[in-house]
């Protein structure tokens, strides 16, 4: 069935204040000009630094529609390079990731250095005396800047900072990379989940709404826990954060991004979680790290909660829980996620273990989480190609936003902020002369 689109694919009439037209999450055209107008245009979040360390270290990655190679020089200095032989075309990296000091094409041998220069000519001899090596090194993205060790790229070489296109997330940033004493984070090359669906990629959006229905079992399963500290995900279980009636909050920011926020009501559970982490010698330590680290108010709430900011940056990064999130649109009906668990520097190995058994139990393949929502994203794409009534409703709490001091737009935590945020971004971007 072919989705009834506004005439001449109007992209102001296809996202309105409340809702949005489904050929938006169907339609093919529009899913090319996406990759063009939002993929290609404005910052996608890349990698961590802590994934390439060592001088040497690469990683392979998907920038939009560009398959490119992170690379940290002899220098430490961290480039992106687009995978491409300057010569034939050929990817001159296939390993997702390792170390090396050269890429060499395995078509015709041309060799390039972790910099991207052309340090090897194969028969230089045929080549006219005027071709420059220095010309023909692996295409740089012109754009690559950082915070806090998020390594973010963007294919066009204007455009707003990086500092003004994460705007007032910056702080939820902070709560993640804070959860560390020293402030550093680890993050391992190799995805641990990675999860294919058939569905588009909006549809991975920070949710409030879902979780009493999609994730019914799970949260039954978590109410029967002793336990309820030492993880972001076992957080989930102090009373009930996705009850209006919480203090828990849903946000949408400038740029698209949004969060689900729950530092006011974790907060309150900062003591339980400081006596059961007492309880352990790694836990006492970490505490007092803590504590020395960032004075005793603001360990308590870091420590109440779990480097979980919740956060999405639009359009394809999310800080959820214990691990960074990153979408990968592949067509109109097909997506993959990529979850990558955090681990904190300067903790002992218990507090990293406990961190990543959590994300394994709700995110791993085998989990209930992760397969929950895939689930139920192919279950929304399937219907939403059924468009004789083809609007989807994003209204929910509109009467009752409130803009914070931060200039976040926020309102009770099941409100639908969060979608409206990214949209009004989506066609702003859509529409952008």
């Amino acid at each position: 069935m072919t989705t009834r689109i506004p005439t001449g694919r109007d992209y102001n009439a296809l996202v309105q204040e409340d809702r949005v037209h489904s050929a938006i999450f169907t339609d093919e055209q529009i899913f090319q000009d996406e990759m063009e107008r939002i993929f290609h245009s404005t910052w996608l979040f890349a990698l961590h630094e802590s994934e390439i360390p060592n001088a040497g270290d690469f990683k392979r990655l998907q920038i939009g529609r560009y398959p490119v190679i992170a690379t940290r020089d002899e220098q430490g200095e961290i480039h992106l390079l687009i995978n491409r032989c300057r010569h034939r075309g050929a990817q001159v990296c296939e390993s997702s990731h390792g170390n090396t000091r050269r890429f060499q094409c395995w078509y015709h041998g041309w060799t390039y250095d972790t910099r991207g220069d052309l340090v090897g000519l194969t028969g230089p001899e045929a080549y006219d005396k005027d071709f420059q090596c220095e010309a023909h090194g692996l295409t740089r993205l012109p754009r690559v800047e950082s915070y806090r060790g998020f390594v973010f790229a963007s294919v066009a070489r204007e455009g707003i900072s990086l500092s003004e296109y994460l705007g007032p997330t910056k702080p939820y940033i902070d709560i993640m990379v804070d959860a560390s004493p020293t402030g550093e984070l680890q993050v391992k090359p190799g995805v641990v989940n990675r999860t294919r669906y058939r569905g588009n990629w909006k549809q991975v959006g920070m949710d409030g709404y879902h979780p009493h229905y999609v994730h019914m079992s799970v949260f039954k399963i978590f109410s029967k826990r002793e336990s309820t500290t030492g993880s972001a995900v076992g957080a989930l279980h102090l009373e009930d954060p996705f009850a209006d009636t919480s203090k828990s909050r849903t946000r949408g920011f400038p740029n698209g991004h949004a969060c689900l926020d729950f530092r006011e009501q974790r907060r309150p559970h900062a003591d339980a979680s400081i006596e059961e982490l007492r309880r352990t010698e790694e836990g006492a330590r970490y505490v007092d790290d803590m504590v020395g680290a960032y004075g005793e108010e603001r360990a308590h709430d870091l420590i109440a909660w779990h480097g979980d900011p919740h956060l999405g940056l639009f359009p394809n990064l999310q800080l959820i829980h214990d691990h960074v999130r990153v979408v990968i649109p592949i067509s109109p009906g097909e997506t993959e996620v990529l979850m990558y668990p955090v681990f904190l520097k300067g903790v002992g190995q218990s507090i990293n273990e406990k961190r990543l058994r959590a994300h394994e139990a709700f995110y791993g393949p085998a989990a209930a989480g992760s397969p929950d929502d895939a689930e139920i994203f192919e279950r929304t794409q399937r219907g939403l190609l059924a468009d004789a009534d083809p609007w989807v409703q994003l209204g929910r709490g509109i009467q009752r936003e409130e803009v914070d001091e931060d200039g976040s737009v926020a309102a009770c935590i099941s409100d639908e902020i969060t979608q409206r945020a990214q949209m009004q971004e989506w066609k702003k971007l859509m529409t952008r002369g």
